[in-house]
């Protein structure tokens, strides 16, 4: 009996050496998850975040922490530091893929191998907007008013580096304009200094301009989209708008730390993938001028691994530095 009872502890043991990935994943989550949004509340990323997490369902409570600052770095770092064990993940935007250029050599991560992509959860395409004053109509006579007035026009970010900056430079690049940089501390104050004047443009994504837009504040020219986006289907695209395509983006992505097992990835991009096809959901984000995507974790990193190729090209020929 005993010689019997020894055979089956061994198999057991054999057994359980040889699915360790599989006794996690049954074992996952047993507590709740910490999702870390690296910006303030209440701003695109923490919003488009939220009402994902809320139309997920791994069978836990999600916790979102907000830890802004340093263009994402802080909320980045803590993430790929945690334990990769399927209870911490991170939302990302934009800037993530412009900072592996931006901050070259001063990282203390690695915006690609540090983190393990989940899923692009959906995207935002940025729209051109000019002060009332500004004698021009749509993008052909933005572009040839720039031309006939060089460095004369000023555009507003909301920082070095942020997604409005580096647009703003790809279409400088693209069309050959001369415009000057005024870096601001978030959208609100360049917005305020577009509607008194003070400078003539601003490319943001629509969340954050639409409001003074439909107000009669400030005018938008166009959508650097192929397509006329839900949620602000009366703007035309840059095409429509008499200029070259230029398509540029916010977008917001799911990662965790590296190492994170496979089977926990595939579920939470599943949910994800889940969450967006619900419309009451989709609705909410069109009230943002977000498009749901919902990728896999493989065509996640292919697209995160592609928009720093695209952005490493502007911050270069640009020369865009940090600030100190």
């Amino acid at each position: 009996m005993l010689k019997i009872n020894r055979r089956t502890a061994l198999a057991t043991t054999a057994a359980a050496a040889l699915v360790p990935g599989a006794a996690r994943a049954q074992a996952w989550p047993n507590k709740p998850i910490r999702w870390v949004v690296p910006y303030t509340a209440g701003g695109l990323t923490d919003v488009t975040t939220r009402l994902t997490l809320e139309k997920m369902n791994v069978g836990q409570t999600f916790v979102v922490d907000n830890k802004p600052g340093a263009n994402s770095l802080i909320g980045a770092e803590i993430v790929t530091n945690a334990a990769p064990d399927g209870y911490t993940f991170l939302t990302v935007i934009a800037a993530h893929a412009a900072n592996k250029t931006l901050y070259a050599g001063k990282l203390k991560f690695d915006p690609v191998s540090g983190f393990a992509p989940v899923s692009l959860v959906g995207v935002a395409p940025l729209i051109i907007c000019v002060t009332n004053g500004l004698p021009v109509k749509n993008v052909a006579e933005l572009i040839a008013y720039a031309k006939a007035n060089p460095g004369k026009l000023s555009f507003g970010s909301s920082g070095v580096g942020a997604a409005a900056h580096l647009t703003s430079e790809l279409m400088k690049q693209v069309t050959g304009i001369d415009m000057v940089h005024v870096p601001y501390k978030g959208t609100a104050p360049a917005l305020a200094d577009l509607a008194s004047g003070n400078i003539q443009l601003l490319i943001d994504a629509p969340i954050g301009v639409m409001t003074q837009v439909r107000a009669g504040k400030i005018r938008a020219l166009a959508m650097l989209s192929k397509n006329r986006v839900p949620g602000v289907e009366e703007v035309p695209t840059i095409v429509e708008a008499g200029g070259p395509l230029i398509e540029s983006s916010t977008w917001v992505m799911f990662l965790a730390p590296a190492g994170t097992p496979k089977e926990i990835v595939d579920k939470v991009s599943s949910e994800v993938s889940k969450a967006v096809k619900d419309e009451a959901l989709r609705k909410r984000l069109a009230e943002q001028a977000v498009i749901p995507v919902g990728a896999t974790p493989e065509e996640t990193g292919k697209f995160l691994r592609s928009e720093i190729d695209k952005w490493e090209k502007v911050i270069t020929t640009a020369g865009v530095k940090p600030d100190a």
